[in-house]
Order: structure tokens, then C-alpha cells, then sequence
């Protein structure tokens, strides 16, 4: 009988847990898993809002919904109100919905745009279930029979406290301490264990590193070199603070344009999560404090803290026998939510591919080739939304609006701004009505679009766009409001 495969997890946190819970859950009968954590070091904790990935994830892993909502003081989300990203006053929601019916030959914004062309056809958010109920602050997980798109908002730190009870509940070992050395063989390349303060050491057959920005396993160790992407992602700062709640949570991540950055507001039951993303080259730190202290709501309950990071990507995130899941793998700034996404997907790979034959090379090939196109893929829609403004009120906003940018991106704008062509992302994270809802929202609208508009005479088209926009209004009639859909559903543990 073979023996269990010594699998280490450097680093806490939500990557850490996450990690440790993934793989207890469904491997635990062939790993022996360790996770070594010193409470000295803090961790980043402000990834507190998700996409709806996250629900398939918690389905294969056995999250209960309410459970977990309970204990994070977790509120629904549906999508990300930006505010004056396109220009100064101006405001759009891009949501998880879809809106309207798409065909097999042209999506539904499609004949939408040939609707307005003939002086009908309203907004294109009249179509869209999630974007009305963020709209009129509703919610449930079904409007009757039809499901809603969504996800949610989270207290990172509990989220991370309440993976840990799960993880060690079953099985997982936790070692506190700090790593003050990785030790690696010299022959192979592999790493042989971590050396801990006052002489202890956790030795492991394969190791992942959870270790935050330092990477000190997949950097410090093994060497593998950090790809920058800050001339696409200027922002390189962060200031976060937590404030009392003065009204009920709305459904929905605010994204607020400054000229000197960008400010997010994520609602929580029991209090509201702030920061200001901005760059260091166009905003010194005591103006980011002013501008973030100036533009909340509520009394902080923290003082604001500074985080400091370079946008990027690990050249290889698994090398060796070591892979760096989290932030050690590499970062892109929070303004689409997809931290704790791009963790959760690097473990679906993972356990996809997990070496059990102990032959490692190819298995981190494939593994390497498959995330690098997943990075760049949230990397280009994260750029799309600073590219594409009519910003002209400061040296931030006039960097990003004239920059170059990579030729995918530029290939997607230029198809969708000349005739509306717009397709999914090779992950499908992003898709169709992702990029419609932003490109639109930022005000890149078509010159031209696809005749399938036209098939329709006008007022049959007519017809078609408001029985869709009514079954919309029907099921936003069937909601309840947000706040006392939580009350009754998982209000927070006290």
C-alpha cells in the first residue's frame, strides 16, 4: 500500500485555508496535509468580494450557503456599480446577469442597438433581471422559477477563520511558526522542508506556497522570476478602512473614479468595506488619504492600512514541486473581484493534475500554460475599463487613456467598436454580456451593427424587446428587498 503524499502548505490566510479545505475534502484519504502559520504575520484580508464562480466552487466542496454566509457577514452581490469611470457624472452597473435572448448568430445587443436605431428599445438594462433588482435594491437566490445570477461579499478574515474549522476538523494539521529557511535539495531542485524558528522543521513531498506577495517559497527559494505588468496597471498602492454601515447593504460593489484612483465600497451586514487603489507615480499617499477619508460613509471602526503590491504574474506558477497559489502566484488589482476566483480555479487545476506519479514536469507545463492564459485573459478586461475613458482631469486618467495596450485587448476593441462583434474570454469568466455591459458602459458604443436586427420588421421587433422586458419587470415584482432577504435567510452569527 502506498503511502500518503506529504503535502505542504506554506501560509495562511484565505489562500492558505481555501487550499488546505480543498484538498482535505476530496484528497484527504490520499494526502497527509500540513499548513504552517505564524499569527505574527498579518495577512492581506481585504479580497471581500467574489464572483458567482465561487458558488460552483462551494457546491463541489460542500459549502453550505447559509452556513458560510452566516459566519462571514456575507451579503449578495450582482454586480459592480462604476461610478464616473467613463467620465466624470457617469455611471453604469455591470452585473452577472444576461440580458435579453442572444441567438446562435448575434447577441442580444445586437438587436437591441437596431431597436434604438428605430427610435425604441429603452435601456439595455431594461432587459436584464439583476441589473433592475441591484437597481431597486432587491434580491433573492430565485424570482419564482428563474434563478438570478450572483455572488457575494465577505469578511475575508472570518472566511479564512471559518476554512481553518472545517480543514482541521477534518483532518488538516496546523503548525504555527515562521519559515526562517527552505531548505532544497541540491541535486533535484525540489524543495525538502521548511525551517522554522527555534529549530523545528516541516518536511513535505510537495509544497504550496500561500506565502502572500514575498512568494517565498516560489521566488525566494526557486527562483522563478515576477512578469510586471504595471505599465498596463499603473496602480501600485492601496489604502483599506472599515466603517459603520449607515443604510441597509445594497446588492452590489460600488467602484468610484477619482482623479487620483479608484475608491471600492463593499457592504457587509454588520459593517462597509473601503480602499482607494492608486499609483504611486500620480498620487502621493497622504492625497490618497485625504481623498479615501473624504469620500466615506459611517465612522471608521479601523485605521486606513497600506498595502503596496506590483501588478504581475509569476513566469511559472508551479515549478519544481512547489506551486504558488494566492497572491505568491502573482496579482491583479480587486476592480473585477477575482482574487479568490483565480485561487479557486488554480485548485480545480491543481487537483486536475496533482502528481500522484510523482512525475512533475509535464503535469507544471500544462498547469503553467493553462493559468497564464486565465491571467491574461482578467488582466485585459481589468485594462479595458481604464483604456477606455473619456477622462481627461488628470495625469492618472490621461496615462491610462493614451497608453498602449495588449494586442488581444486592442484586437477586441477594435472588432466590437467597428460592428458590435463580441465574444467570450478563453476561460469563459468574462463572457459575452461581461464585456457588452462594459464596453457599452464606458461609452465604446458601434459604429455599426449585424443585420440580424433587420429580419424582424420594426414593429414585430417591438413586439419581441417588450414581452422580454415584461417577463423582467414580473420577476423584479417577485423580490423582496435585499436587507430583509438576508434577515430571513442567514442573518449574521453575533
Amino acid at each position: 500500500m502506498e503511502e500518503n503524499i506529504r503535502v505542504v502548505v506554506a501560509g495562511g490566510g484565505t489562500a492558505g485555508w481555501l487550499t488546505a479545505y480543498s484538498l482535505v475534502t476530496r484528497l484527504g484519504n490520499l494526502l497527509e496535509i500540513t499548513l504552517v502559520e505564524s499569527d505574527q504575520i498579518g495577512t492581506v484580508g481585504v479580497g471581500e468580494a467574489t464572483v458567482p464562480t465561487m458558488r460552483k466552487f462551494h457546491h463541489i466542496f460542500k459549502v453550505d450557503e447559509r452556513e458560510f454566509m452566516r459566519a462571514t457577514q456575507a451579503t449578495f452581490k450582482l454586480g459592480i456599480f462604476f461610478d464616473h469611470w467613463g467620465a466624470p457624472g457617469d455611471s453604469y452597473i455591470h452585473t452577472f446577469g444576461v440580458a435579453g435572448q442572444s441567438t446562435w448568430m448575434a447577441g442580444f445587443h445586437q438587436y437591441w442597438m437596431e431597436a434604438r436605431a428605430n427610435g425604441f428599445g429603452g435601456s439595455l438594462g431594461d432587459y436584464c433581471l439583476e441589473l433592475k433588482a441591484a437597481n431597486a435594491g432587491k434580491f433573492a437566490v430565485k424570482a419564482g422559477e428563474t434563478p438570478l445570477a450572483y455572488a457575494y461579499h465577505l469578511d475575508a478574515t472570518a472566511y479564512a477563520g471559518f476554512l481553518r474549522r472545517k480543514s482541521e476538523s477534518l483532518g488538516v494539521r496546523r503548525v504555527e511558526g515562521k519559515i526562517s529557511e527552505i531548505t532544497v535539495d541540491p541535486v533535484t531542485g525540489d524543495i525538502r522542508s521548511l525551517e522554522l524558528e527555534h529549530d523545528r522543521r516541516v518536511a513535505g513531498d510537495f509544497f504550496i506556497d500561500c506565502t502572500g506577495f514575498g512568494g517565498l517559497l516560489i521566488g525566494g527559494a526557486l527562483g522563478v522570476e515576477y512578469e510586471d505588468w504595471s505599465h498596463w496597471l499603473a496602480a501600485d498602492r492601496a489604502l483599506a478602512v472599515q466603517t459603520t454601515s449607515i443604510e441597509p447593504p445594497p446588492p452590489y460593489t460600488r467602484a468610484i473614479a477619482h482623479a487620483s484612483g479608484w475608491q471600492w465600497r463593499i457592504p457587509l451586514q454588520s459593517r462597509t468595506g473601503n480602499g482607494l487603489v492608486y499609483s504611486s507615480r500620480f498620487c502621493s499617499d497622504d492625497d490618497a488619504r485625504a481623498t479615501l477619508l473624504g469620500n466615506i460613509t459611517g465612522k471608521t471602526i479601523t485605521e486606513p492600512r497600506p498595502l503596496r503590491f506590483k501588478t504581475g504574474f509569476r513566469k511559472n506558477a508551479w515549478r519544481k514541486n512547489c506551486v504558488a497559489i494566492g497572491l505568491s502566484s502573482g496579482f491583479l488589482e480587486p476592480l473585477e473581484s477575482t482574487s479568490i476566483h483565480l485561487i479557486t480555479t488554480s485548485l480545480i487545476r491543481l487537483m486536475k493534475l496533482f502528481p500522484f506519479s510523482g512525475a512533475m514536469a509535464p503535469l507544471a507545463d500544462h498547469f503553467n500554460r493553462e493559468t497564464r492564459i486565465e491571467w491574461e485573459a482578467v488582466r485585459d478586461f481589468i485594462i479595458l475599463h481604464y483604456k477606455q475613458t473619456q477622462r481627461e482631469d488628470s495625469e492618472f486618467w490621461n496615462y491610462y487613456r493614451t497608453m498602449d495596450i495588449p494586442d488581444s485587448l486592442a484586437h477586441r476593441m477594435e472588432i466590437f467598436g467597428e460592428n458590435g462583434h463580441v465574444w467570450p474570454d478563453l476561460v469563459s469568466l468574462f463572457r459575452t454580456n461581461s464585456w457588452v455591459q462594459v464596453m457599452i458602459g464606458q461609452g465604446l458604443f458601434p459604429k455599426h451593427r449585424h443585420g440580424a436586427g433587420r429580419i424582424l420588421p420594426p414593429e414585430a421587433l417591438k413586439q419581441e424587446l417588450g414581452k422580454l422586458s415584461a417577463f423582467v419587470n414580473q420577476n423584479l415584482a417577485r423580490l423582496p428587498d435585499h436587507n430583509d432577504f438576508i434577515k430571513q435567510y442567514c442573518p449574521a452569527q453575533n
